[in-house]
């Protein structure tokens, strides 16, 4: 065999092992390049969540939601859930008006559609839970409080929630029905002002959902009525448009309508969709 021949046939072979070399190491970039674009990983192998989940809810929805919004974090560690609960009117103002949030759950579609209306939902909004009307009275109704035309006593202090207010608006509803006109001592921005009037004893009883007289215990008796079968309200939630943390706020709506959600907010006294 030639000398030339013989350094042919090694440049040929330097030159395959060159390829190859350089085959491995842009597989290992590619591999390592995806990795990056995913991000961290959970245990299943969805990419990790993280940071602040900005929840606008209504105030009947405190208790329930932060019990949620605790379990949320605990199954992702590393997210917070950031609330700010009150008047579902006033909380939609909030939003039209400018107020970074990732998610919005009203009491009543109509306070929704302050927001949907400005096109500030990213897709529709989800019916999550119903809520029902009770008459929130003081422990042992002393008043012997029966029915809606017990509101209407001579010297009994009522306390309604605004009729801007979806309890405001359904209190109204049932007020209606049962043929019941109440001048109320005063008029409360949320369903959580018009309880603690009671709690307090500075109102005798007071027009507010069922959930609420749940959680204030023993501080408050609970009467129903029939006419509260009039005027249930459905709750909704959302995506905003602007929401800062998409992913994560997805991940909260999911663990809501959940039936492990629905579990800690039937518990609490709502009802399902």
């Amino acid at each position: 065999m030639t000398r030339s021949v013989r350094r042919t046939r090694r440049i040929l072979r330097l030159a395959g092992a060159g390829a190859a070399a350089v085959m491995v190491l842009g597989a290992c970039s590619s591999s390592s390049g995806s990795e990056d674009s995913s991000g961290t990983s959970d245990a299943s192998g969805s990419p990790k969540l993280s940071g602040t989940v900005t929840v606008f809810a209504a105030a009947s929805l405190k208790e329930s939601f932060t019990a949620l919004g605790e379990q949320f974090e605990k199954q992702h560690p590393g997210t917070r859930v950031s609330f700010s609960f009150g008047g579902s009117d006033f909380l939609a103002a909030s939003i039209t008006g400018g107020a970074p949030a990732d998610v919005f759950a009203a009491a009543s579609p109509k306070t929704m559609a302050l927001v949907t209306d400005k096109e500030e939902a990213a897709g529709a909004p989800a019916t999550f839970v119903r809520n029902q009307l009770e008459i929130a009275t003081l422990p042992g109704n002393p008043h012997k409080v029966a029915s809606l035309k017990d509101l209407d006593k001579s010297g009994l202090k009522v306390v309604l929630c605004d009729r801007t207010v979806p309890c405001g608006a359904a209190a109204q509803k049932a007020l209606d029905a049962s043929g019941v006109q109440l001048t109320p001592v005063s008029y409360e921005q949320d369903v959580k002002g018009a309880l603690t009037k009671v709690e307090l004893k500075e109102a005798d009883a007071a027009v507010v959902y069922r959930t609420d007289v749940k959680a204030a215990g023993d501080k408050v008796e609970g009467v129903e009525f029939p006419e509260s079968a009039e005027a249930i309200n459905d709750y909704p939630i959302a995506l905003l448009k602007n929401a800062q943390n998409v992913r994560a706020a997805k991940a909260f709506i999911a663990l809501v309508r959940s039936a492990e959600g629905q579990k800690v907010l039937t518990g609490a006294g709502f009802l399902k969709p």
